[in-house]
């Protein structure tokens, strides 16, 4: 990874962590990769989700605890013309936040663990309540059928690209095409560039 895109604030990755609504859980046996879209909550530097006690997800874990978890919040897609004159093609690209954590996964078997864990998964989805506390006997059957894991995370990494790595005149092009397609996530995007490449 460039220097120029690493990230390394906890804050700033967290918040795209609370963010996302899912991410991708890549396991692997016997040498083949299997990755699996989850939803999860974030909890105390590590990484929940949960499922059925039984299935392909859970054999390959029971197999192998390592794994690697990520997460991408995309931003605009960069034509090729939005940067540069020469029609070539290489200079399309797409800018985008992403987080990479990896590390081994545990069972988590403690019942007070587990509400723990999914009241707040309930709280990152619903947060507009409107349900029962998970602590309530009336949830005891179904936390107890339920599979929860834990995602112990030993390394992490994060890249935003935004532009850091341009020079002023193509930066400036960029901003110019996008300014003028202005959909909502160019918007965002115009004011995540001008703060990164202030910051580069």
């Amino acid at each position: 990874m460039k220097k120029i895109f690493e990230i390394t604030d906890k804050k700033v990755i967290k918040e795209v962590l609370d963010n996302a609504e899912y991410g991708t859980l890549a396991l692997c046996k016997d040498n083949k990769p299997y990755n699996v879209p989850i939803n999860f909550v974030e909890f105390d530097g590590n990484i929940y989700f949960h499922g059925a006690k039984q299935g392909k997800k859970i054999q390959m874990i029971n197999e192998n605890q390592y794994a690697s978890f990520c997460v991408v919040e995309s931003y605009s897609m960069i034509q090729s013309y939005f940067s540069s004159n020469d029609n070539l093609a290489c200079p399309a690209t797409q800018f985008f936040k992403s987080v990479i954590m990896d590390g081994k996964i545990e069972f988590v078997k403690d019942y007070d663990e587990k509400v723990k864990m999914l009241s707040a998964m309930m709280e990152k989805l619903q947060p507009e309540g409107k349900y029962k506390p998970l602590s309530e006997d009336v949830y005891e059957k179904a936390i107890n059928a339920t599979e929860i894991y834990k995602l112990v995370v030993e390394t992490s990494c994060a890249k935003f690209k935004f532009g850091q790595h341009l020079n002023e005149e193509r930066f400036g092009m960029i901003i110019k095409s996008l300014e003028e397609r202005n959909d909502e996530k160019d918007r965002l995007t115009i004011e995540l560039m001008k703060k990164y490449f202030k910051e580069k």
